[in-house]
């Protein structure tokens, strides 16, 4: 199977996308270091961009994943960290949405 991208949407409760970004980025490291790991950030809203940006707010941040099999981000999604991170973020979270999807 070819890589693995994921654009996971990401709602915080209102007023908390900053404390849920920071366990977020406290959580990186870990992610980077996997076996398989090419790409795992988190993005928010570019400003300035003009009238054809739909724009997801200011509770909201997208993480931009790549990976480099199937396998791999099954494993991250049962890794110790990822749980931690789930149990730390679970009272921050409004709404998530995964998308899982490969090169057409």
């Amino acid at each position: 199977m070819s890589t693995i991208h994921v654009v996971a949407v990401i709602k915080a409760k209102p007023g908390k996308r900053a404390e849920l970004l920071q366990a977020f980025q406290a959580n990186v490291p870990a992610v980077h270091a996997e076996d398989g790991c090419i790409e795992y950030v988190a993005t928010v809203d570019a400003d300035d961009v003009g009238g054809f940006q739909a724009r997801f707010g200011d509770d909201s941040f997208v993480v931009v994943e790549k990976w480099a099999s199937l396998d791999a981000l099954k494993a991250h999604a049962v890794s110790p960290h990822m749980r931690e991170y789930a149990a730390r973020a679970k009272d921050l979270i409004a709404e998530r949405a995964v998308h899982v999807l490969t090169a057409a």
